[in-house]
């Protein structure tokens, strides 16, 4: 069997907190539509209680990520790694602002371009963490 380490633990940590930030806006999409139509007041307590669990994933995965960088030296990876490295870290705060937009508000157009905007760039920063993870 293969030994745990603590980079191991870092890697499974932020993984796990990725996949709830990202897994979780993916269900909540799946189910809100169906929910708006059947019982809408219920969608805020629904949010609320997602915030909960999504918010925590989501500083834990930050954590994990700085605890990443620190564990790698990007000068010893090349030009395109940097390039990838910054362009996910830029995405991770795209990622943050259009979910505290969504988080906060009150028009159909905060929401839907928030929550839109949250996912699709929650995504693109985890492909890039898979690109970043397979080189060199």
């Amino acid at each position: 069997m293969i030994s745990p380490s603590l980079d191991s633990l870092r890697i499974f940590l932020h993984v796990i907190a990725a996949s709830v930030w990202v897994g979780g806006q993916i269900v909540l999409g799946g189910l809100v539509p169906q929910v708006r139509r059947t019982n809408p007041e219920a969608l805020r307590t629904i949010a609320r209680a997602f915030g909960r669990v999504a918010w925590p994933a989501f500083g834990v995965a930050f954590l994990t990520g700085v605890w990443n960088l620190l564990s790698v030296d990007p000068s010893e990876q090349g030009g395109a790694y940097t390039v990838t490295l910054a362009v996910k870290l830029l995405l991770v705060g795209v990622a943050a602002a259009a979910t505290i937009i969504h988080s906060l508000g009150r028009t159909k157009l905060a929401l839907a371009l928030g929550g839109a905007v949250g996912l699709v760039s929650s995504l693109a920063v985890m492909w890039l963490g898979v690109l970043l993870s397979n080189a060199g």
